[in-house]
């Protein structure tokens, strides 16, 4: 990705973003309008109209460019052999959005061969917005961020779950850290990126459009996202999904993954 090519694509991505939050905080005031998606959780009419608002904003500028976004049917061949491919999940947190909690996000993240480049995340209720590009740095509100220097995993400031590090599948406890649970997983990620926690850790199957602009903009501020064993992440595929997710500070990143390798990879499960 050139930076030219990268300036203009997060220049584009900016501008449709920052919009549909201001439609999104303006619906998120009125009485929602609320579906079941079974399984997949709840949908409201604020998800739906984000969504709507995106894809013309961004495929009318990006026509040659793929699709995936949660809220619009999945068609493998509009998104993959295309040169980028736009991920997005309109509503990160929709159930957050829904109790009146300021944890909800919309995220917009860019694929190259695989890879995330570049990433867009807004919180609308905290105007907190992020975003970076791979190689060209990463911003908050304007101003450049970078990720944590901590070193070490006690003390460490860990955006997650308190369950999910009291678990019994670890062969050994935890140190003890401070942990800052958000619901938005984009959200989680976007924090590490301005070193606002030092680390995060995703169980478990993750939807492409969860991921994508938050390892991109934690990557372009410095930081380090892999899989749970390590390995790199890649997107795009004919399931859009990877298998958890370790994002922290170069330091850190690789002492989460002492812990986190003793895991069983959901990929052997799902290949057996």
């Amino acid at each position: 990705m050139t930076l030219q090519s990268a300036a203009s694509d997060l220049e584009l991505m900016e501008a449709a973003v920052r919009e549909a939050g201001a439609l999104a905080r303006e619906l998120s005031m009125k009485p929602l309008e609320i579906q079941s998606k079974g399984e997949a959780g709840p949908v409201t009419n604020v998800d739906k109209a984000v969504d709507a608002m995106l894809e013309l904003k961004l495929l009318s500028q990006r026509p040659d460019y793929g699709w995936l976004s949660e809220e619009t049917p999945d068609k493998p061949e509009y998104r993959i052999g295309k040169p980028r491919t736009f991920m997005l999940d309109p509503i990160d947190g929709t159930a957050a959005l829904i109790g009146k909690f300021p944890q909800w996000t919309i995220s917009a993240g860019l694929i190259e061969e695989g890879r995330a480049v570049a990433g867009v995340i807004y919180n609308p209720m905290t105007d907190e917005f992020f975003a970076g590009a791979v190689g060209h740095g990463a911003r908050l509100n304007g101003r450049p961020i970078k990720v944590s220097e901590a070193s070490a995993i006690e003390g460490a400031r860990m955006i997650g779950q308190k369950s999910r590090f009291a678990d019994r599948r670890w062969s050994a406890n935890w140190p003890k850290m401070e942990i800052i649970e958000r619901q938005s997983i984009a959200y989680r990620l976007a924090l590490v990126a301005a070193g606002m926690g030092d680390a995060t850790l995703l169980f478990g199957w993750k939807h492409d459009w969860d991921v994508a602009a938050g390892a991109a903009i934690v990557e372009a501020a410095g930081g380090a996202v892999s899989d749970l064993w390590g390995g790199a992440l890649s997107f795009n595929n004919d399931i859009p999904r990877v298998p958890g997710v370790a994002a922290a500070g170069a330091r850190l990143h690789p002492l989460l993954i002492e812990r986190t390798r003793v895991l069983p990879d959901p990929r052997a499960q799902a290949a057996s």
